[in-house]
């Protein structure tokens, strides 16, 4: 017979209806807008979001054709999340708004993620992380030429083509 802190079958429906069924990793869940950590593919916080125009790297995320499945913080203005809802459609993925309260719009929440059905396991998924060359102001230095490391005296002494 069952153990006393075994609950019957008919017990356990009745307080699934009551109290909804128990859901795996809720804390991990509500951070990845519903998802588990395993499948996302990218993130793009709420900061983020705002600091610039990150299509160009969810675009990029997309034609990988590793995770198609992009979750959007619905909870955010419109014209803050629209530009990646059209980027979604263009490029062949499918998009999903989360609206429920639980999902917040403060910095370090997350605005869009981008997921696979199945675990993927990638890192980082950070944005910032895994495009860098997508960030504004962090393109690499420009190389300068030896004629502008030096001064005026080391040109003039040292013409190009002299031997």
């Amino acid at each position: 017979m069952a153990a006393n802190n075994e609950k019957s079958g008919a017990e356990q429906r009745i307080e699934n209806a009551i109290y909804g069924t128990p859901k795996i990793k809720p804390d991990e869940q509500r951070k990845y807008l519903g998802t588990f950590r395993e499948r996302v593919c990218l993130t793009i916080s709420v900061k983020e979001l705002h600091e610039q125009n990150w299509q160009p790297a969810l675009v990029a995320e997309l034609k990988r054709g590793i995770g198609n499945l992009v979750f959007l913080n619905g909870n955010l203005p419109h014209e803050e999340i629209h530009p990646y809802l059209l980027a979604t459609n263009q490029h062949g993925g499918s998009f999903t708004m989360k609206t429920a309260p639980e999902f917040k719009t403060d910095p370090d929440s997350l605005a869009v993620v981008v997921a696979a059905k199945t675990g993927v396991f990638q890192s980082p998924v950070d944005v910032e992380k895994r495009y860098p060359q997508f960030k504004v102001g962090q393109h690499p230095a420009a190389k300068q030429t030896d004629d502008e490391h030096h001064g005026f005296f080391y040109r003039l002494f040292h013409q190009k083509g002299e031997e």
